[in-house]
């Protein structure tokens, strides 16, 4: 299928043929008859891509700075590397359509095959001609509501929304400033709500057009009587409130605003403008400020977006899904007409031609833009497609499927072994066609998919690189071992201790190779230090801390049911290093946490104590509550006499007494993923057993889930693999 989408790097448009996306459950498949571009929105999106590296820093400060944590803590060029990787992928344009249900996932309880719907969101509702949409961002169409109509509501509902916000009453006086199209819609919302508009815009055309679509009255700002005419429109007390809808970076719309709202009124900025406070204006009238977040409650919201967890309707009455119903049933009473303001039709085939359009229009004439598709098509929808520029397989590689290639898999796990001799990159799975197509293409692969199961049933594949969401870890991971293949599985290797029974118990009849990916191990540091303390004799002491930011509130890992939390989705990777160096399998753990006032997310400032079967200790540092410009890795290893100590896997010092110290220095931090892929695909090309044993594997989930009991319990918890039995 036809999908637009804009490489993020470079700034290029493309109009590309990628797979249907995959079926989910909570949501449905859409052939989609029609989407609308949203100018403002959409082209500040394509402006931004099309900026330089410096431009886009500095535009995104905040992102700038994190770069720069990163340069400081792993190295210029390990930045520099992460920068460009993960700004290098395609990005689906388009958030308001509407078609024909094809698809129902499971769960889904409001849609059937055959419906008309109206779709929302960025990276569901785009211009493609078929798209998978989460339910709770689906509505149906009334039935005297078209689709071309269908297609502008949630543009309708973020209109909606702004004007809820301004919280007047039946005849107060709304003035709107920027008479684009969310600004046009505006208008007939607010006089449906019984309220008296004033348009203002720069261009004559559109005031003229806001009083056609039910504005009151308008002026056109810079005119010479645009305030007076304004104030003069409410009795000369000033607006009740004032929306803005234009989009620059100048702070003139926000002045404007404040000039002609009234004393205790409301401005509201759903539009891109310059938001430096008139503090002098603001302060002797007492203005209120709000900034609406995108179409209501609920947007950005994983548990009601992604999981269709709705708001109960006695306390949220107007979520996002329910403004786009309501702007659908002003459609269907003739209160909300988007026919005028349709400027352009294009067909998805001359998609490109339109975002040109767009983006060489200075006179601001374009405002409804549609996008056509073709609903004769007819046929099954492709999953799978091959790609140009595969590497010829080799006789004796191995043939490796990556499931699942988001950022991890883009920055990380790909570019450490491309180019690996060892190895032929044969099939990508991806939910989405646009990742599964750029990743496939830029490193190799010989085709892309959105059904993982095509890789598990390709005969030609001999392992399987498992790089989803740690929620889909433990179905894949045994689905891929069932199938005969050896596995490799980005951390952690399961959430729960039913999936890691589960897994046990099919490896026992499929011992294939399962390895997680706990690199740390692998870091030539690492080695180093394990090779020293092989010949101590006599326990160890090990204290290792993870100094780091806070998580963000959105971060998926900290999501208990899609991450699995800090514990059990991060730190198999301390517990896997201290059994590493220990050379010992765990026997205890004893957790303590900090108390928690809202600051951080549950469990992380975490202090672990774990002993060992040899009589070794490790306390486990996680601190997300000092310095947020650390981001760095402290390993001390003691015994002997002798102390190594690994700073943020950059350095290595060894020291010992009547010894003379030892000292090793990385250019960049050395982790050890590169060697961790090298040893994986080694054992698979020589017959030999994972390079981590599958005792330590368990033991390790194991000790991340003692962690936890022994937080609830406050006293130490055994790792004892006997308590699941296995």
């Amino acid at each position: 299928m036809k999908q637009l989408v804009q490489n993020f790097k470079t700034g290029k448009l493309d109009l590309i043929e990628v797979p249907v996306p995959a079926l989910r459950p909570g949501g449905v498949l859409v052939r989609n008859v029609n989407s609308l571009v949203s100018i403002g929105t959409e082209k500040s999106t394509t402006e931004f891509a099309k900026k330089s590296i410096l431009g886009k820093a500095r535009a995104r400060p905040d992102l700038a700075n994190k770069v720069i944590q990163l340069a400081k803590s792993g190295g210029l060029l390990e930045a520099y590397r992460q920068v460009m990787n993960r700004l290098d992928k395609e990005i689906p344009l388009g958030y308001s359509s509407a078609g024909i249900v094809i698809g129902v996932g499971a769960g889904v309880g409001d849609f059937k095959v055959g419906d008309r719907v109206a779709c929302s969101r960025g990276g569901f509702a785009s211009h493609a001609e078929v798209i998978f949409v989460p339910e709770n961002l689906c509505a149906k169409l009334p039935e005297n509501v078209d689709f071309e109509s269908g297609a502008f509501a949630t543009v309708g509902a973020i209109a909606l929304h702004s004007v809820r916000l301004c919280e007047l009453a039946l005849g107060e006086n709304l003035a709107i400033i920027g008479l684009g199209l969310l600004g046009q819609l505006a208008v007939q919302i607010a006089k449906a709500s019984g309220y008296r508009v004033f348009g203002m815009d720069i261009n004559p055309a559109k005031v003229s057009l806001s009083k056609e679509l039910g504005a009151d009255d308008g002026a056109v700002i810079g005119s010479d009587d645009d305030m007076n005419r304004a104030i003069r429109f409410t009795g000369g007390w000033g607006f009740d409130a004032v929306l803005i809808f234009a989009s620059t970076p100048s702070n003139q719309p926000l002045e404007t605003a404040a000039e002609i709202c009234r004393e205790k009124g409301k401005v509201v900025v759903p539009g891109l403008v310059g938001l430096s406070v008139p503090r002098e204006t603001f302060y002797q009238k007492e203005l209120s400020l709000v900034v609406p977040r995108a179409w209501g409650p609920g947007f950005s919201d994983s548990d009601f977006e992604l999981l269709g967890i709705d708001y109960p309707y006695a306390y949220v009455r107007w979520t996002e899904r329910r403004n786009m119903e309501q702007v659908l049933e002003l459609m269907q009473s003739g209160k909300l007409k988007v026919g005028p303001l349709v400027t352009d039709r294009f067909k998805i085939g001359d998609a490109l031609t339109a975002y040109t359009a767009i983006a060489e229009d200075r006179s601001g004439n374009h405002i409804g833009v549609l996008i056509g598709y073709d609903t004769e098509a007819s046929g099954p929808l492709a999953t799978r497609i091959q790609l140009a520029g595969a590497r010829k397989p080799g006789k004796d590689k191995v043939n490796v499927g990556l499931i699942g290639a988001g950022t991890f898999a883009a920055t990380t796990l790909l570019p450490n072994i491309r180019k690996m001799p060892s190895i032929n990159l044969k099939g990508v799975a991806t939910a989405t066609g646009p990742s599964g197509k750029h990743v496939g293409g830029k490193f190799g692969f010989e085709y892309c998919t959105t059904d993982y199961r095509e890789i598990l049933e390709d005969p030609g594949i001999d392992c399987v690189l498992i790089a989803t969401r740690p929620r889909l870890h433990a179905e894949i991971v045994l689905e891929a071992l069932r199938h005969g293949k050896d596995v490799f599985v980005e951390k952690p290797l399961c959430l729960a201790p039913s999936e890691l029974k589960e897994i046990v118990s099919v490896l026992k009849e499929k011992p294939q190779r399962l390895m997680v990916g706990y690199n740390r191990r692998f870091s030539s540091l690492a080695v180093k230090t394990r090779e020293f303390l092989k010949g101590i004799g006599e326990p160890l002491i090990v204290r290792y801390l993870i100094d780091t930011a806070p998580f963000a509130k959105e971060a998926y890992l900290i999501d208990p049911n899609e991450g699995g939390g800090i514990v059990r989705g991060d730190w198999g990777l301390l517990i896997d290093l201290a059994q590493f160096l220990t050379g010992s399998l765990p026997a205890s753990v004893y957790a303590c946490v900090l108390p928690n006032a809202g600051n951080y997310s549950r469990n992380e400032n975490l202090t672990v104590t774990l002993t060992f079967r040899n009589g070794s200790t490790a306390s486990l540092i996680w601190v997300a509550s000092g310095g947020v410009s650390f981001n760095r890795e402290r390993l001390e290893v003691f015994g002997g006499g002798a102390e190594c100590t690994i700073e943020n896997f950059r350095s290595l010092v060894i020291e010992k007494r009547k010894t003379r110290t030892k000292k090793v220095w990385k250019l960049n931090r050395d982790i050890g993923h590169h060697n961790e892929f090298a040893a994986f695909f080694k054992a698979i090309q020589k017959g030999e057993p994972s390079p981590v044993s599958i005792e330590e594997t368990i033991y390790t989930a194991l000790a991340t889930f003692a962690i936890e009991e022994s937080l609830r319990t406050g006293a130490p918890v055994k790792v004892d693999p006997r308590d699941l039995g296995v």
